[in-house]
């Protein structure tokens, strides 16, 4: 926005720390000196900076907070000024504690639509969920909000039957949980497993998008005559194009498996090849976002509007093709072990159960350390610490893949019509400017020469090695 749109007044970034001084040493770390502004630098060069915080506003708050953590002057001024709010904010890890998500990504939106209502000038409330808030839903998902108390269960397993969900008692049984526990320590696995057996009964994945689902409902049940827009992204990786191809800060959701698949340390994976992938570029969920923003943004209409930034339906892309173009680009430039030698991989086997999958990591674990030690000769500390790594990377692959089993075998596909007719409104220039059209990406040139070289250029932060390919 501050590229394409320079003319923007002030953005109030909300930052969690204890002070502004802190906010304002992350938000220059974290933002102003992050690469993906360099174009930005170029254009404004030695102003750069004071272009920079003319612009952002460091706010001290907390959206797990009352009043989102902000100083009384600072919410009054806001809340004078501001015409758009937007949160992104959110705990994306699909394992976290009830109590934790629940307070980030239920309670977190709720709070800040309270404030949003005391803003006197405010145009839109813009709100960036997820596509898999879905659930297990399968076959074309309409881009739909959700009723207060609404399960996915109710649906998918109709002979079943499934208890009311009821948000406030979620909220109240993490709650309880929490207080009978003597010391937090000794609560959190509990809490995470609480988490994620309460999403599975509603017919949810995981905790993250259990959550995230409910934080939608308590949007939608307390907008009254807020304009809302819910962006619902699916698994978002680098930058298609703009700033520059390539940018990602960060592991994301597939990118694991990638990096590991790499380093030769995932011959194999639980799921079904045939299975679509839906990514997107972040890109073109930001362009999305703007594009919302404009439309629905001078209209000030109060409707809750949904759109999913997908690719499922307008371009699918299978798990097979995405480790297909892994192996191609992995092959022809390795990744380096620690002591420098190329990593040699194979193409990547699919299993369609769980048990299966660990059993045959057990199996190939066990090989490869047999392969560097006859263990029959090692001193038996020796011997005990190389059995313990492979118990930590069999336990590590087995967790990684419970995770992930869900996505790799999913049913459902994202309808975007909404975001089509988004596109359709947009003027030609504006097309050129803030595109998002999914149909446009050109998947195996995506893969492997913009994201997997941006994987490790800026998350694993190692230079490709070039092999000759006859």
């Amino acid at each position: 926005m501050l590229r394409t749109v320079p003319g923007v007044g002030r953005i109030y970034v909300l930052i969690r720390e204890k002070n502004k001084d802190a906010a304002i040493e992350r938000l220059k770390n974290e933002v102003i000196d992050e690469e993906l502004f360099k174009c930005l630098k170029q254009i404004h060069g030695k102003s750069y900076e004071a272009f920079m915080m003319s612009k952002l506003v460091p706010v001290v708050g907390n959206v797990c907070e009352c009043n989102l953590g902000m100083d009384a002057d600072t919410a009054t001024e806001i809340a004078r000024h501001v015409h758009v709010i937007v949160n992104s904010a959110a705990n994306t890890t699909f394992d976290e504690r009830y109590d934790v998500a629940l307070n980030v990504n239920t309670q977190g939106p709720a709070r800040l639509l309270d404030f949003a209502k005391k803003c006197k000038k405010l145009k839109l409330f813009l709100h960036v969920s997820s596509a898999y808030v879905n659930g297990e839903r399968k076959g074309i998902i309409l881009e739909k909000p959700f009723d207060l108390g609404q399960s996915i269960a109710e649906k998918t397993i109709p002979q079943v039957s499934v208890p009311r969900l009821d948000v406030s008692a979620e909220m109240k049984l993490a709650s309880d949980m929490i207080e009978s526990f003597e010391d937090n320590i000794g609560g959190a696995q509990n809490m995470r497993d609480l988490g994620w057996e309460r999403a599975r009964i509603y017919g949810w994945q995981n905790t993250y998008v259990f959550t995230k689902a409910m934080g939608e409902m308590l949007i939608n049940s307390n907008r009254e005559n807020l304009p809302v827009v819910i962006i619902r992204p699916s698994i978002i990786e680098s930058t298609y194009s703009e700033p520059f191809p390539g940018w990602i800060q960060g592991n994301k959701v597939i990118d694991p498996l990638l990096i590991s698949y790499g380093k030769g340390q995932l011959p194999g994976f639980v799921g079904n090849p045939r299975t679509v992938v839906d990514i997107i570029p972040v890109d073109m969920v930001v362009n999305a976002i703007v594009a919302a923003m404009a439309k629905h943004g001078t209209v000030a209409e109060p409707q809750l509007h949904v759109y999913h930034v997908t690719s499922s339906v307008s371009n699918p892309i299978s798990l097979g093709e995405v480790c297909n173009l892994a192996y191609d680009h992995f092959t022809s430039s390795p990744q380096l072990n620690s002591k420098g030698k190329k990593i040699g991989i194979k193409e990547i086997k699919y299993f369609s159960s769980l048990n299966s999958f660990t059993s045959y990591i057990r199996y190939e674990t066990a090989r490869q350390i047999r392969l560097k030690e006859d263990l029959s000769i090692l001193d038996p500390k020796v011997r005990l610490q190389m059995q313990t790594e492979c118990t930590k990377r069999l336990q590590r692959l087995a967790h990684i893949a419970r995770l992930y089993e869900p996505y790799a075998f999913y049913e459902g596909r994202f309808n975007n019509s909404n975001s089509k007719d988004l596109i359709d409104n947009m003027s030609t220039e504006e097309k050129k400017m803030f595109t998002f059209d999914v149909e446009s990406i050109n998947w195996k040139h995506y893969i492997k020469n913009i994201h997997l070289p941006g994987l490790q250029k800026h998350v694993i932060k190692e230079k490709p090695v070039a092999v000759a390919r006859l």
